[in-house]
């Protein structure tokens, strides 16, 4: 199988990741807890001295297992909390990702050292040797249990080792864009046969073209346009259950999920969306309301 990642992930903005949101939080942790325990129970790592043992090698395990888990969770508890109140703090990347992981293990070597004296009869517990061999045990483990996880994320047997085309880097998006309102919607206009159905969640925009409506859509790994004779007005109208679906213009209409970046200021935004060098703009009369709905999207899958 041919694994490709490419620099430019590092530092391309994505959705927040499900397994640090709330919701998720808790269950990932119960499978960190019990991944480590096995890996401690089974392969007994780093050597195990067992006349300094205070305790059952398998109540340490637990110790050693429980610590981490708890660190972490609190740890992405604390973030998620920071990121619901700082609209600063939304963009993610993978570097991002990365340092927070660098910042957590220490953290978890920290915690390791200072359990010695608890779980180990050492003379030498509290000495640098002894710290510096937690800290570098819990990067060498943890960093081996998260680029494990990241190869499977991240890596296909169709990705190729050159630079990825259009399609299959928002196909990478795809997976992040919200599950809700996967089912088509059906669009009437003034002329019953020219009524039209699609998926809110494959919109990227749409223009306004005197009486007709130009979307461009994102469907089965290909992006396509289609003209439909029906006003945007006529159209901003039957979307009311849809609020990621918004007007942003007088001739534009956005879904938020879709946006990859936002440049301008309080007298208007341009909007950019992958797979298309065009910029969608947001009209001064709009930002404020933009500003409160987008923000609310993106809280709501950060929650």
């Amino acid at each position: 199988m041919e694994l490709y990642f490419s620099r430019k992930q590092f530092f391309k903005a994505t959705e927040y990741p499900a397994r640090y949101k709330t919701k998720g939080l808790e269950k990932n942790i119960g499978i960190l807890f019990n991944v480590l325990f096995g890996f401690l129970i089974l392969y007994k790592p780093f050597g195990v001295y067992e006349p300094e043992l205070k305790f059952n090698y398998l109540i340490i395990c637990i110790f050693h297992a429980l610590s981490p888990s708890l660190i972490v969770y609190a740890y992405f508890s604390l973030l998620n909390y920071y990121r619901s109140i700082c609209r600063h703090s939304k963009q993610w990347t993978l570097f991002k990702e990365l340092y927070q992981l660098l910042i957590v293990l220490f953290l978890v070597g920290v915690a390791s050292f200072l359990m010695r004296d608890y779980i180990y009869n050492n003379p030498h517990n509290g000495s640098l040797r002894y710290f510096w061999e937690e800290v570098r045990n819990c990067y060498l483990v943890g960093g081996l249990f998260y680029f494990h996880m990241l190869l499977t994320t991240f890596y296909s047997p169709s990705r190729s080792l050159t630079t990825p085309t259009p399609s299959a880097d928002l196909a990478l998006r795809d997976h992040s864009v919200h599950d809700a309102y996967k089912t088509e919607l059906s669009i009437q206009t003034q002329v019953k046969q020219e009524g039209f159905s699609f998926c809110p969640n494959d919109l990227l925009f749409v223009k306004a073209d005197g009486n007709y409506v130009e979307l461009t859509l994102y469907n089965n790994g290909q992006l396509m346009t289609e003209l439909k004779r029906i006003s945007l007005r006529q159209f901003e109208l039957q979307l009311s259950n849809y609020p990621f679906l918004f007007r942003c213009h007088r001739a534009y209409l956005v879904n938020l999920q879709r946006i990859k970046a936002v440049s301008g200021n309080s007298q208007g935004y341009l909007l950019s969306f992958e797979l298309v060098a065009v910029k969608i703009p947001v009209s001064r009369a709009w930002v404020n309301k933009f500003d409160i709905i987008y923000n609310e999207i993106k809280g709501a899958y950060s929650s």
